[in-house]
Protein backbone atom coordinates (compact mmCIF):
# COMPACT_ATOMS: atom_id res chain seq x y z
CA UNK A 1 0.00 0.00 0.00
CA UNK A 2 1.10 3.50 -0.83
CA UNK A 3 1.14 6.56 1.39
CA UNK A 4 1.13 9.63 0.01
CA UNK A 5 2.10 12.59 2.81
CA UNK A 6 1.54 16.30 2.43
CA UNK A 7 1.69 19.38 5.11
CA UNK A 8 1.44 23.02 4.73
CA UNK A 9 1.60 25.65 7.23
CA UNK A 10 -0.87 28.71 6.96
CA UNK A 11 2.22 30.52 6.45
CA UNK A 12 3.52 28.50 3.42
CA UNK A 13 0.20 28.27 1.98
CA UNK A 14 -0.31 32.15 1.55
CA UNK A 15 3.52 33.12 0.85
CA UNK A 16 4.48 30.41 -1.68
CA UNK A 17 1.63 28.15 -2.98
CA UNK A 18 2.07 25.12 -1.23
CA UNK A 19 -1.39 24.16 -1.58
CA UNK A 20 -2.74 20.73 -0.19
CA UNK A 21 -4.48 20.03 -3.02
CA UNK A 22 -1.41 20.98 -5.35
CA UNK A 23 0.79 18.69 -3.10
CA UNK A 24 -2.22 15.76 -3.48
CA UNK A 25 -2.19 16.01 -7.36
CA UNK A 26 1.39 16.02 -8.05
CA UNK A 27 1.87 12.74 -5.77
CA UNK A 28 -0.56 11.01 -6.79
CA UNK A 29 0.70 11.11 -10.34
CA UNK A 30 3.61 10.17 -9.20
CA UNK A 31 2.42 7.21 -7.35
CA UNK A 32 -0.18 5.70 -10.66
CA UNK A 33 -2.63 4.68 -9.01
CA UNK A 34 -5.60 5.02 -6.92
CA UNK A 35 -5.01 2.30 -3.84
CA UNK A 36 -3.64 4.93 -1.39
CA UNK A 37 -3.83 6.46 1.47
CA UNK A 38 -3.52 10.05 2.01
CA UNK A 39 -1.81 11.91 5.46
CA UNK A 40 -2.88 15.28 5.67
CA UNK A 41 -1.30 17.92 7.98
CA UNK A 42 -3.24 21.12 6.89
CA UNK A 43 -1.80 24.33 8.86
CA UNK A 44 1.06 22.78 10.60
CA UNK A 45 4.51 24.14 10.99
CA UNK A 46 7.53 22.23 9.81
CA UNK A 47 9.26 22.91 12.65
CA UNK A 48 7.63 20.56 14.85
CA UNK A 49 7.80 16.68 14.77
CA UNK A 50 4.78 15.63 16.66
CA UNK A 51 1.95 16.29 14.28
CA UNK A 52 -1.12 14.13 13.55
CA UNK A 53 -1.18 12.91 10.31
CA UNK A 54 2.72 12.45 10.12
CA UNK A 55 2.17 10.43 13.31
CA UNK A 56 -0.23 7.99 11.86
CA UNK A 57 2.02 7.44 8.77
CA UNK A 58 5.09 6.25 10.82
CA UNK A 59 2.78 4.11 12.95
CA UNK A 60 1.23 2.72 9.62
CA UNK A 61 4.81 2.21 8.65
CA UNK A 62 6.25 0.58 11.35
CA UNK A 63 2.89 -2.16 11.59
CA UNK A 64 3.41 -2.97 7.44
CA UNK A 65 0.47 -1.51 6.09
CA UNK A 66 2.35 0.83 4.12
CA UNK A 67 5.37 -0.11 2.26
CA UNK A 68 5.70 2.94 0.01
CA UNK A 69 5.73 6.13 0.91
CA UNK A 70 5.46 9.57 -1.65
CA UNK A 71 5.78 13.39 -0.46
CA UNK A 72 6.13 16.61 -2.56
CA UNK A 73 9.62 17.57 -1.09
CA UNK A 74 12.04 16.93 1.86
CA UNK A 75 10.97 19.75 3.61
CA UNK A 76 7.61 19.15 3.83
CA UNK A 77 8.56 16.10 6.43
CA UNK A 78 10.14 18.69 8.69
CA UNK A 79 11.91 22.32 8.32
CA UNK A 80 14.64 20.68 10.56
CA UNK A 81 17.32 18.88 9.44
CA UNK A 82 17.57 16.40 12.49
CA UNK A 83 14.04 15.72 12.47
CA UNK A 84 13.93 15.18 8.54
CA UNK A 85 16.72 12.96 8.83
CA UNK A 86 15.54 10.93 11.78
CA UNK A 87 11.89 10.47 9.89
CA UNK A 88 13.78 9.45 6.62
CA UNK A 89 15.71 6.95 8.75
CA UNK A 90 12.66 4.84 10.37
CA UNK A 91 10.40 5.22 7.20
CA UNK A 92 13.92 3.61 5.36
CA UNK A 93 13.72 0.72 7.48
CA UNK A 94 10.15 -0.72 6.62
CA UNK A 95 9.39 1.29 3.15
CA UNK A 96 10.63 2.95 0.39
CA UNK A 97 10.80 6.76 0.39
CA UNK A 98 10.47 9.22 -2.90
CA UNK A 99 9.97 12.26 -3.40
CA UNK A 100 8.19 14.37 -6.31
CA UNK A 101 10.81 17.03 -5.81
CA UNK A 102 14.41 16.19 -5.17
CA UNK A 103 14.67 12.23 -6.05
CA UNK A 104 18.63 11.65 -4.47
CA UNK A 105 20.71 8.07 -4.80
CA UNK A 106 21.12 6.16 -1.86
CA UNK A 107 24.95 6.81 -2.19
CA UNK A 108 27.35 8.56 0.56
CA UNK A 109 27.04 11.37 -2.44
CA UNK A 110 23.20 10.99 -2.36
CA UNK A 111 22.61 11.40 1.46
CA UNK A 112 25.51 14.75 1.68
CA UNK A 113 22.96 15.92 -1.19
CA UNK A 114 20.07 15.07 0.95
CA UNK A 115 21.14 16.81 4.13
CA UNK A 116 22.89 19.96 2.32
CA UNK A 117 18.88 20.41 1.45
CA UNK A 118 17.56 19.95 4.45
CA UNK A 119 19.77 21.91 5.65
CA UNK A 120 19.27 24.96 3.30
CA UNK A 121 15.49 24.39 4.19
CA UNK A 122 15.79 25.06 7.70
CA UNK A 123 18.06 27.87 7.11
CA UNK A 124 15.30 29.34 4.80
CA UNK A 125 12.82 28.77 7.83
CA UNK A 126 15.02 30.63 10.12
CA UNK A 127 15.59 33.90 7.91
CA UNK A 128 11.52 33.87 7.14
CA UNK A 129 11.04 33.90 10.63
CA UNK A 130 13.63 36.46 11.51
CA UNK A 131 11.99 38.62 8.47
CA UNK A 132 8.82 38.57 9.84
CA UNK A 133 10.22 39.40 13.60
CA UNK A 134 11.98 41.88 11.98
CA UNK A 135 9.31 43.61 9.97
CA UNK A 136 6.44 43.48 12.58
CA UNK A 137 9.03 45.39 15.65
CA UNK A 138 9.71 48.13 12.39
CA UNK A 139 6.08 48.35 12.24
CA UNK A 140 5.81 48.70 16.31
CA UNK A 141 8.80 51.16 16.31
CA UNK A 142 7.10 53.40 13.80
CA UNK A 143 4.22 53.19 16.16
CA UNK A 144 1.30 51.00 14.44
CA UNK A 145 -0.48 47.57 15.89
CA UNK A 146 0.60 44.97 14.06
CA UNK A 147 -2.90 42.74 14.49
CA UNK A 148 -5.71 42.91 16.54
CA UNK A 149 -4.64 42.37 20.00
CA UNK A 150 -8.57 41.81 21.08
CA UNK A 151 -8.56 43.84 24.32
CA UNK A 152 -11.71 44.60 26.05
CA UNK A 153 -12.55 48.68 25.22
CA UNK A 154 -10.91 48.70 22.14
CA UNK A 155 -11.70 47.64 18.60
CA UNK A 156 -8.49 47.70 15.96
CA UNK A 157 -8.51 49.72 12.78
CA UNK A 158 -6.41 47.78 10.14
CA UNK A 159 -6.39 50.60 7.91
CA UNK A 160 -4.58 52.45 10.33
CA UNK A 161 -3.19 49.63 12.83
CA UNK A 162 -4.42 51.38 16.00
CA UNK A 163 -6.70 51.00 18.48
CA UNK A 164 -10.00 53.05 19.09
CA UNK A 165 -12.01 53.25 21.93
CA UNK A 166 -15.24 50.80 21.97
CA UNK A 167 -17.50 53.41 24.07
CA UNK A 168 -20.15 50.15 25.12
CA UNK A 169 -17.01 48.56 26.28
CA UNK A 170 -14.71 51.48 28.03
CA UNK A 171 -17.93 52.01 30.28
CA UNK A 172 -17.75 48.45 31.58
CA UNK A 173 -13.76 48.86 32.04
CA UNK A 174 -14.51 52.29 34.00
CA UNK A 175 -16.77 49.99 36.26
CA UNK A 176 -14.65 47.60 36.57
CA UNK A 177 -12.25 49.76 38.23
CA UNK A 178 -14.27 51.93 39.94
CA UNK A 179 -16.01 48.70 41.97
CA UNK A 180 -12.25 47.63 42.69
CA UNK A 181 -11.03 51.04 44.10
CA UNK A 182 -13.90 52.73 45.39
CA UNK A 183 -14.84 52.02 48.89
CA UNK A 184 -18.53 52.03 47.97
CA UNK A 185 -19.26 48.48 49.50
CA UNK A 186 -21.15 46.96 46.33
CA UNK A 187 -19.13 44.24 45.53
CA UNK A 188 -15.71 42.52 47.23
CA UNK A 189 -12.62 41.50 45.26
CA UNK A 190 -12.27 40.32 41.43
CA UNK A 191 -14.48 37.67 42.07
CA UNK A 192 -17.49 39.74 43.21
CA UNK A 193 -16.64 41.85 39.91
CA UNK A 194 -17.01 38.94 37.66
CA UNK A 195 -20.36 37.75 39.62
CA UNK A 196 -21.41 41.43 39.16
CA UNK A 197 -20.74 42.07 35.60
CA UNK A 198 -22.55 38.35 35.06
CA UNK A 199 -25.45 38.63 36.90
CA UNK A 200 -25.98 41.83 35.11
CA UNK A 201 -25.76 40.03 31.28
CA UNK A 202 -22.77 42.30 30.52
CA UNK A 203 -20.90 40.04 27.22
CA UNK A 204 -17.09 39.22 28.01
CA UNK A 205 -15.39 40.41 24.41
CA UNK A 206 -15.90 36.75 23.05
CA UNK A 207 -19.94 37.51 24.19
CA UNK A 208 -19.42 34.83 26.91
CA UNK A 209 -22.13 35.30 29.28
CA UNK A 210 -19.84 34.39 32.08
CA UNK A 211 -17.00 36.46 33.20
CA UNK A 212 -14.01 34.31 34.69
CA UNK A 213 -12.43 36.05 37.85
CA UNK A 214 -8.64 36.07 35.72
CA UNK A 215 -10.43 38.28 33.02
CA UNK A 216 -11.12 40.51 35.49
CA UNK A 217 -7.81 40.75 36.70
CA UNK A 218 -6.67 40.97 33.75
CA UNK A 219 -8.35 43.84 32.75
CA UNK A 220 -6.97 45.55 36.18
CA UNK A 221 -3.25 44.80 35.25
CA UNK A 222 -3.41 45.91 31.39
CA UNK A 223 -1.52 48.82 30.79
CA UNK A 224 -3.15 49.51 27.53
CA UNK A 225 -6.11 51.51 29.59
CA UNK A 226 -3.32 54.04 30.73
CA UNK A 227 -2.41 54.61 27.08
CA UNK A 228 0.45 52.29 26.78
CA UNK A 229 0.55 49.27 24.61
CA UNK A 230 3.61 46.85 24.46
CA UNK A 231 4.57 44.96 21.28
CA UNK A 232 7.37 41.93 21.81
CA UNK A 233 6.48 41.82 25.81
CA UNK A 234 5.13 38.31 25.33
CA UNK A 235 7.60 35.24 24.58
CA UNK A 236 4.76 33.25 22.56
CA UNK A 237 6.59 29.84 22.20
CA UNK A 238 3.96 27.65 24.40
CA UNK A 239 0.87 29.10 22.21
CA UNK A 240 2.97 28.12 19.06
CA UNK A 241 3.45 24.52 20.91
CA UNK A 242 -0.41 24.00 21.86
CA UNK A 243 -1.48 26.10 18.22
CA UNK A 244 0.60 22.59 16.53
CA UNK A 245 -0.58 20.33 18.86
CA UNK A 246 2.38 19.74 20.38
CA UNK A 247 1.76 19.67 24.19
CA UNK A 248 -0.32 16.75 25.68
CA UNK A 249 -4.01 17.36 26.25
CA UNK A 250 -4.06 19.63 29.09
CA UNK A 251 -0.68 20.72 29.41
CA UNK A 252 -0.14 24.34 28.80
CA UNK A 253 3.40 26.19 29.04
CA UNK A 254 2.90 29.49 30.37
CA UNK A 255 3.88 32.65 28.38
CA UNK A 256 7.36 34.45 29.46
CA UNK A 257 7.85 37.74 29.75
CA UNK A 258 10.54 39.36 27.95
CA UNK A 259 13.16 41.94 29.67
CA UNK A 260 12.03 44.98 29.49
CA UNK A 261 14.32 46.59 27.58
CA UNK A 262 12.97 44.48 24.71
CA UNK A 263 9.43 45.91 24.91
CA UNK A 264 8.27 48.65 22.26
CA UNK A 265 5.78 50.54 23.48
CA UNK A 266 3.13 52.23 21.31
CA UNK A 267 0.58 54.84 22.61
CA UNK A 268 -3.42 53.82 22.62
CA UNK A 269 -6.15 56.39 23.23
CA UNK A 270 -6.44 56.19 27.66
CA UNK A 271 -9.50 54.92 29.06
CA UNK A 272 -8.31 55.02 32.84
CA UNK A 273 -6.40 57.37 34.33
CA UNK A 274 -2.82 56.89 36.19
CA UNK A 275 -3.96 57.66 39.50
CA UNK A 276 -6.71 54.89 39.51
CA UNK A 277 -4.55 52.39 37.67
CA UNK A 278 -1.52 52.67 40.10
CA UNK A 279 -3.60 52.15 43.01
CA UNK A 280 -5.87 49.46 41.59
CA UNK A 281 -2.52 47.91 40.89
CA UNK A 282 -1.37 47.99 44.66
CA UNK A 283 -5.22 46.53 45.77
CA UNK A 284 -3.62 43.50 43.69
CA UNK A 285 -0.97 43.14 45.75
CA UNK A 286 -3.48 42.51 48.85
CA UNK A 287 -6.31 41.56 47.02
CA UNK A 288 -5.46 37.63 48.79
CA UNK A 289 -5.68 38.96 52.15
CA UNK A 290 -8.33 41.94 51.81
CA UNK A 291 -10.95 39.71 50.14
CA UNK A 292 -10.16 36.49 52.93
CA UNK A 293 -13.60 34.41 53.85
CA UNK A 294 -15.32 35.68 55.80
CA UNK A 295 -15.69 33.79 59.05
CA UNK A 296 -18.89 34.09 61.42
CA UNK A 297 -17.24 36.85 63.73
CA UNK A 298 -15.80 39.88 62.42
CA UNK A 299 -12.32 41.34 62.96
CA UNK A 300 -11.99 45.06 61.46
CA UNK A 301 -7.87 44.17 61.02
CA UNK A 302 -7.68 40.75 59.28
CA UNK A 303 -5.37 39.95 56.74
CA UNK A 304 -3.20 43.19 58.24
CA UNK A 305 -1.66 42.52 61.53
CA UNK A 306 1.96 40.39 61.73
CA UNK A 307 3.99 40.31 64.68
CA UNK A 308 7.07 41.98 65.57
CA UNK A 309 8.57 39.14 67.25
CA UNK A 310 8.47 36.05 64.92
CA UNK A 311 7.05 37.41 62.26
CA UNK A 312 3.75 35.47 61.89
CA UNK A 313 0.57 36.98 60.23
CA UNK A 314 -1.92 37.37 63.24
CA UNK A 315 -5.43 36.02 61.95
CA UNK A 316 -8.12 36.42 64.04
CA UNK A 317 -9.69 33.62 66.03
CA UNK A 318 -12.68 33.58 68.80
CA UNK A 319 -11.01 31.38 71.67
CA UNK A 320 -10.93 30.97 75.30
CA UNK A 321 -9.00 33.99 77.77
CA UNK A 322 -9.22 33.54 81.48
CA UNK A 323 -12.12 31.13 81.12
CA UNK A 324 -14.24 33.26 78.72
CA UNK A 325 -14.50 33.25 74.90
CA UNK A 326 -13.49 36.43 73.36
CA UNK A 327 -12.73 37.56 69.77
CA UNK A 328 -8.69 37.22 69.61
CA UNK A 329 -5.59 38.15 66.93
CA UNK A 330 -2.67 35.61 67.59
CA UNK A 331 0.48 34.50 65.70
CA UNK A 332 0.24 30.74 67.08
CA UNK A 333 -0.37 28.39 63.99
CA UNK A 334 -2.09 25.02 64.94
CA UNK A 335 -1.92 23.85 61.29
CA UNK A 336 0.03 20.71 60.28
CA UNK A 337 3.75 20.85 58.54
CA UNK A 338 3.80 24.82 59.33
CA UNK A 339 6.80 26.03 59.50
CA UNK A 340 6.87 28.54 62.42
CA UNK A 341 4.33 27.68 64.82
CA UNK A 342 4.33 31.37 66.46
CA UNK A 343 5.68 32.74 69.73
CA UNK A 344 2.61 33.24 71.41
CA UNK A 345 1.69 36.65 70.92
CA UNK A 346 -2.10 37.53 70.77
CA UNK A 347 -4.07 40.06 71.58
CA UNK A 348 -7.83 41.03 72.19
CA UNK A 349 -9.32 42.21 69.01
CA UNK A 350 -11.73 44.71 70.67
CA UNK A 351 -8.81 46.78 72.23
CA UNK A 352 -6.27 46.61 69.19
CA UNK A 353 -9.57 47.68 66.82
CA UNK A 354 -10.24 50.56 68.49
CA UNK A 355 -6.88 51.77 69.24
CA UNK A 356 -5.89 51.69 65.61
CA UNK A 357 -9.39 52.88 64.11
CA UNK A 358 -8.59 56.01 66.76
CA UNK A 359 -5.17 56.71 65.31
CA UNK A 360 -6.74 56.65 61.58
CA UNK A 361 -9.52 58.39 62.64
CA UNK A 362 -6.77 61.41 64.15
CA UNK A 363 -5.18 61.42 60.13
CA UNK A 364 -8.58 61.21 58.73
CA UNK A 365 -9.29 64.71 60.80
CA UNK A 366 -6.44 66.41 59.64
CA UNK A 367 -7.59 67.28 55.42
CA UNK A 368 -5.82 70.20 55.17
CA UNK A 369 -2.06 68.56 55.63
CA UNK A 370 -2.80 65.83 53.19
CA UNK A 371 -4.10 68.15 50.76
CA UNK A 372 -1.12 70.17 50.58
CA UNK A 373 1.16 67.52 50.10
CA UNK A 374 -1.01 66.08 47.27
CA UNK A 375 -0.38 69.70 45.53
CA UNK A 376 3.40 69.97 46.32
CA UNK A 377 3.54 66.00 44.45
CA UNK A 378 1.63 67.28 41.68
CA UNK A 379 4.26 70.28 41.05
CA UNK A 380 6.81 67.73 41.07
CA UNK A 381 5.52 65.43 38.77
CA UNK A 382 7.72 67.26 35.32
CA UNK A 383 10.43 68.19 37.68
CA UNK A 384 14.05 67.40 37.16
CA UNK A 385 13.85 64.08 37.02
CA UNK A 386 11.80 64.11 33.51
CA UNK A 387 14.19 67.10 31.80
CA UNK A 388 17.65 64.72 32.98
CA UNK A 389 16.15 61.53 32.13
CA UNK A 390 14.97 63.12 28.75
CA UNK A 391 18.60 64.52 28.42
CA UNK A 392 20.48 61.30 29.21
CA UNK A 393 18.44 59.45 26.50
CA UNK A 394 18.96 62.20 24.02
CA UNK A 395 22.79 61.82 24.63
CA UNK A 396 22.87 57.99 24.39
CA UNK A 397 21.05 58.38 21.00
CA UNK A 398 23.74 60.71 19.89
CA UNK A 399 26.42 57.83 21.07
CA UNK A 400 24.67 55.23 18.81
CA UNK A 401 24.87 57.25 15.69
CA UNK A 402 28.29 57.96 17.02
CA UNK A 403 29.05 54.19 16.97
CA UNK A 404 27.67 54.05 13.71
CA UNK A 405 29.92 56.70 12.11
CA UNK A 406 32.88 55.01 13.45
CA UNK A 407 32.26 50.87 12.73
CA UNK A 408 31.76 52.37 8.81
CA UNK A 409 35.19 54.52 9.05
CA UNK A 410 36.43 50.93 9.84
CA UNK A 411 36.30 49.75 6.14
CA UNK A 412 36.69 53.19 4.28
CA UNK A 413 39.97 54.61 3.03
CA UNK A 414 40.35 57.51 5.74
CA UNK A 415 43.56 57.82 7.03
CA UNK A 416 42.68 56.33 10.83
CA UNK A 417 43.97 53.60 12.30
CA UNK A 418 41.85 50.79 13.27
CA UNK A 419 43.52 50.80 16.74
CA UNK A 420 42.18 54.35 17.39
CA UNK A 421 38.66 53.59 15.80
CA UNK A 422 38.62 50.68 18.37
CA UNK A 423 40.01 53.01 21.54
CA UNK A 424 37.01 55.43 20.81
CA UNK A 425 34.33 52.73 20.57
CA UNK A 426 35.63 51.46 23.79
CA UNK A 427 35.40 55.03 25.37
CA UNK A 428 31.74 55.24 23.70
CA UNK A 429 30.76 51.99 25.32
CA UNK A 430 31.89 53.07 28.61
CA UNK A 431 30.36 56.52 28.63
CA UNK A 432 26.76 54.67 27.57
CA UNK A 433 26.95 52.18 30.40
CA UNK A 434 27.53 55.40 32.64
CA UNK A 435 24.88 56.91 31.58
CA UNK A 436 22.44 53.62 31.35
CA UNK A 437 23.21 53.31 34.62
CA UNK A 438 22.54 56.87 35.85
CA UNK A 439 19.01 56.73 33.64
CA UNK A 440 18.03 53.62 36.02
CA UNK A 441 18.59 55.49 39.34
CA UNK A 442 16.75 58.22 38.35
CA UNK A 443 13.81 56.44 37.13
CA UNK A 444 14.10 54.48 40.15
CA UNK A 445 13.71 58.09 42.09
CA UNK A 446 11.08 58.95 39.41
CA UNK A 447 9.24 55.70 40.54
CA UNK A 448 9.08 56.65 43.82
CA UNK A 449 8.22 60.21 43.50
CA UNK A 450 5.00 58.76 41.50
CA UNK A 451 4.30 56.23 44.64
CA UNK A 452 4.33 59.12 47.13
CA UNK A 453 2.44 60.93 44.77
CA UNK A 454 -0.06 58.07 44.42
CA UNK A 455 0.00 57.89 48.20
CA UNK A 456 -1.18 61.32 48.89
CA UNK A 457 -3.99 61.33 45.99
CA UNK A 458 -5.17 57.84 47.65
CA UNK A 459 -4.75 59.12 51.05
CA UNK A 460 -6.88 62.49 49.73
CA UNK A 461 -9.51 60.40 48.29
CA UNK A 462 -9.93 58.45 51.74
CA UNK A 463 -10.31 61.80 53.67
CA UNK A 464 -13.04 62.63 51.09
CA UNK A 465 -14.96 59.68 51.33
CA UNK A 466 -14.58 59.35 55.29
CA UNK A 467 -16.05 63.01 55.04
CA UNK A 468 -18.59 62.86 53.36
CA UNK A 469 -19.86 59.63 55.32
CA UNK A 470 -19.59 61.40 58.72
CA UNK A 471 -18.07 59.21 61.35
CA UNK A 472 -20.96 57.87 62.92
CA UNK A 473 -22.74 56.49 59.44
CA UNK A 474 -19.48 54.44 58.90
CA UNK A 475 -20.43 50.59 58.74
CA UNK A 476 -18.20 47.60 60.10
CA UNK A 477 -17.67 47.30 55.92
CA UNK A 478 -16.95 50.83 55.21
CA UNK A 479 -14.31 51.18 58.37
CA UNK A 480 -12.89 48.12 57.12
CA UNK A 481 -12.44 49.72 53.40
CA UNK A 482 -11.00 52.70 54.95
CA UNK A 483 -8.53 51.48 57.07
CA UNK A 484 -7.11 49.41 53.86
CA UNK A 485 -7.03 52.22 51.39
CA UNK A 486 -4.68 53.51 53.89
CA UNK A 487 -2.78 50.77 56.18
CA UNK A 488 -0.58 48.39 54.68
CA UNK A 489 0.31 46.33 57.67
CA UNK A 490 0.29 46.59 61.03
CA UNK A 491 3.36 45.04 63.13
CA UNK A 492 1.78 44.09 66.79
CA UNK A 493 5.00 44.22 69.66
CA UNK A 494 4.52 43.36 73.27
CA UNK A 495 4.25 47.05 74.07
CA UNK A 496 3.63 49.04 71.03
CA UNK A 497 1.91 49.04 67.47
CA UNK A 498 3.68 50.25 64.00
CA UNK A 499 1.35 51.14 61.71
CA UNK A 500 2.40 50.80 57.94
CA UNK A 501 0.99 52.89 55.37
CA UNK A 502 0.82 52.71 51.71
Amino acid sequence: MIGIYVRVSTEEQAKHGYSIRDQIDKCRSKAETDELLEYIDDGVSGEFLDRPALNKLREDVKNGIIDKVICYDPDRLSRKLMNQLIITEEIEKNAELVFVNGEYMKTPEGMLFYQMRGAIAEFEKAKITERMSNGRKRKAKEGKIIKDPKIYGYVYNKETSQLEINENEAQVVRLIFDLFTRPNGRVQGINGIAHYLTDRKIPTKRNAAVWHRQVVRQILMNEAYIGRFYHNRWDTEGNLKAKNKQLPTGEKIPMKERPREEWIEISCPQIIDETTFYYAQKLLKESRRRWAKKGKKQYLLSGLLRCGECGNTMPGVYAKNWGKYERMYTDKKNTAGAKNKGCGMRIKAEEIENNVWDSIKNWLNSPAEIAAASETELMRSTSFEDEEMERIQNEIEKIQAGRKKLLRLISSDFDISENEIREELKELKEKEEDLRKRLKELEIIKEKSNNEMLSHQVYQQAVNYYLSKGQEELTFEEKQELIRMIVREIIVYKDSLEIKTF
